[in-house]
């Protein structure tokens, strides 16, 4: 493969000193939690948006709020219910009987960061309010459109994977908007005391507040250069190819997994791949793109984008098991 570097080593050198500033921010507020701090900042380099499932406590909130504050960005959390509306997140006209106007107020989807907490407890319509603001990064409301944030704008959404009543189950559509899924487990035991120490800090430090360690111009600089790293054909190729395996599992499945997925990744994968693979080459300080960068965002990728049929939760067949499969068959340029 043909290494082409687009990148000038000064904005190189200077990317790998803010995404090192970067990393000790977010290791000083936040134990463990690796694979979720690098979904956070690819999905920061790629200007997408994150789901994440996990079990409550695991410090979603704190390393979302991290990542906001690390680059002086403004960020807003919203607590999914079921009774909350649109215009809860999206915003309202307001009839002001003083003027006689309607005044347009505009909702907490306006930030640089926006946390949505259990999004699959808050409806179907409300879910698919949020679709206009990720997708076309606007808000229209009373016929007007608002645009979000122009450089950065980072949907969060958080889903508890075992506690199903009462929650809407995503759409494939809603999913598939998200550039990365991270699922998150609980942290080993020698973190258990790293935590404890943590939360004694903070009560300590309650007054203090940590300085920004890169602003929002930073980021977009930072997205820029991600931009830029090179990605061959024959490794498009390879994205191509595996996302086209997801679309004809079965022919290249075993027969013991053959029937279980019942929806394929579309287009919009690709294009993930790509920036998250970008993301992940800059991150490891390189200007290039490698196979091992596309298996590594392979299971962020497509976890939420490969449909299963009912029968596979009932074998104990998971998404990751597939896609450990695909990647396997699928041969490595």
């Amino acid at each position: 493969m043909q290494n082409v570097n687009n990148i000038a080593p000064e904005d190189m050198n200077w990317s790998q000193q803010a995404l090192t500033k970067l990393d000790s921010f977010f290791s000083a507020r936040v134990i463990g939690q690796k694979n979720l701090e690098r979904a956070l900042v690819a999905a920061l380099l790629g200007n997408g948006h994150v789901l994440i499932e996990s079990v409550p406590g695991l410090a979603k909130t704190t390393a979302a709020r991290a990542v906001a504050d690390a680059v002086n960005g403004q960020f807003s959390r919203i607590q999914c219910t079921p009774d909350l509306l649109p215009s809860d997140i999206m915003g309202t006209q307001i009839y002001r009987q003083d003027s006689g106007n309607f005044e347009t107020v505009l909702g907490p989807v306006f930030a640089n960061f926006v946390l949505l907490d259990e999004i699959n407890r808050s409806s179907a319509k409300t879910q698919s309010a949020m679709l206009e603001a990720m997708a076309e990064r606007q808000v229209t409301i009373g016929g007007t459109s608002y645009p979000m944030p122009e450089d950065v704008f980072i949907v969060i959404a958080t889903q508890n994977p075992i506690e199903q009543e009462g929650t809407y189950p995503l759409s494939e559509a809603q999913s598939d908007r998200f550039m990365i899924k991270e699922t998150l487990f609980y942290p080993a035991a020698g973190e258990d005391v790293a935590i404890l120490n943590l939360f004694e800090n903070r009560s300590r430090q309650r007054n203090e507040q940590a300085s920004p360690v890169l602003e929002i111009k930073d980021v977009a600089r930072l997205q820029r250069i991600t931009e830029d790293v090179y990605c061959d054909d024959s490794v498009k190729q390879y994205i191509s190819s595996i996302v086209t395996a997801t679309r004809n599992a079965d022919n290249v499945l075993p027969n013991e997994l053959k029937g279980y997925v019942r929806l394929g990744a579309s287009p919009r994968a690709m294009i993930a791949f790509l920036q998250i693979s970008k993301a992940g080459a800059l991150m490891q300080g390189r200007a290039y793109v490698t196979p091992d960068d596309i298996k590594n965002a392979a299971f962020g990728v497509l976890r939420h984008r490969i449909a299963l049929r009912y029968t596979a939760a009932a074998d104990g067949v998971t998404t990751d098991i597939i896609i450990n499969h695909l990647l396997n068959a699928i041969q490595t340029p």
